[in-house]
């Protein structure tokens, strides 16, 4: 992480100079704009090449899924990795009309997959303990999972893929990225508890007691987001979290999904502040949580489209929009190259 520094402000300003020179009024293509300038600050290239697209899922299980807080059983996990496998998961979809690649990771599922083509096997636990009960992970399983994400960021960057998504696949894990969203930004578990997978009211109520009841448990302390990540988090959120923090030390950019995803992304600010000016924020999720973390992060969404699916599918559709901006920066015509007169000052 020594790696990661604040990206420079005068590769923003140089971008911006450029910007203004586009046969456009000045600023009138707003956040495209935004979208450009912060590629050149990420990459400290005054004309990026993004290259390949890749988003990657993350896959684990949940030991509070026991205390029936989703709408769907554990085994759905596995199951939707064989979907994503075949290519038939509304990621596939998605990426397939971004034109990004799409990688399955085991971090976490309670399945032995064995050697299948197209899975990557990083398995730290097999699944993670029931928070309620107890931590959900060992600070050594926590770390390990980060060192998951960050190994691949590193390995990917290394292949040339410019752009990063992360994505992620885990029934119940709206309810440790509640608990996340609780305790580092300090907010009720009421105000950051959702309906995930579209439970009802009485299991929404029993949730937020199950949430409530594991972070008096376990007592993570705030000021040491690992301590959160092992005790109420999931393999899956610490693979995200070294995701980004690895992709920022390779000063790549990278999407963040929605609501587990930003949970990954709020442990990965919190240990390094500075990572948060890699980050692009995919969308604002249904999930009531959501928001409130991005505005615990400063970052404001690409999209608001009322979704809460996960696995990366918001990221697909932001991926398109962000290299819209780039393609505004790098192709469109200057005054100059037009022979159009500028506006009169």
């Amino acid at each position: 992480m020594k790696e990661i520094t604040p990206v420079r402000a005068d590769f923003g300003e140089a971008a911006q100079r450029h910007l203004d020179m586009l046969t456009k009024p000045r600023g009138s293509l707003g956040r495209l704009e935004e979208f450009a300038r912060r590629l050149v600050m990420i990459t400290e290239d005054p004309m990026p090449e993004l290259g390949r697209k890749v988003i990657f899922t993350f896959a684990g299980d949940h030991g509070v899924a026991e205390e029936r807080v989703s709408a769907y059983p554990k085994e759905v996990t596995r199951q939707m990795v064989f979907n994503f496998l075949r290519g038939g998961a509304g990621i596939n979809v998605l990426a397939r009309h971004a034109g990004a690649e799409v990688v399955v990771i085991d971090i976490g599922v309670e399945y032995d997959f064995g050697d299948l083509m197209g899975l990557v096997g990083k398995k730290v636990v097999r699944g993670t303990r029931n928070m309620r009960k107890g931590p959900a992970m060992t600070k050594a399983e926590a770390e390990a999972c980060i060192r998951v994400g960050f190994e691949l960021a590193v390995e990917y960057a290394g292949k040339g893929y410019g752009i990063f998504a992360t994505g992620e696949m885990g029934i119940s894990n709206t309810t440790p990225a509640a608990a996340i969203a609780a305790v580092l930004t300090g907010r009720a578990v009421s105000e950051v508890t959702g309906r995930g997978t579209g439970i009802s009211d009485e299991v929404l109520k029993h949730k937020i007691r199950v949430i409530r009841d594991s972070i008096v448990l376990n007592r993570p302390d705030p000021g040491d987001p690992i301590d959160v990540l092992s005790k109420v988090g999931g393999a899956e959120i610490g693979g995200i979290t070294g995701l980004i923090l690895g992709a920022a030390s390779c000063r790549v950019p990278v999407v963040i999904d929605g609501f587990i995803s930003t949970a990954g992304a709020l442990i990965a600010s919190a240990l390094e502040p500075a990572a948060k000016d890699y980050m692009f924020a995919a969308h604002k999720s249904f999930e009531i949580g959501h928001e409130v973390m991005l505005q615990e992060m400063g970052l404001r969404p690409v999209l608001d489209l009322d979704m809460r699916l996960g696995e990366g599918t918001g990221a697909a559709l932001a991926f398109l929009l962000i290299e819209a901006g780039l393609k505004i920066y790098k192709e469109m015509a200057t005054f100059s190259d037009a022979g159009i007169s500028e506006k009169k000052e």
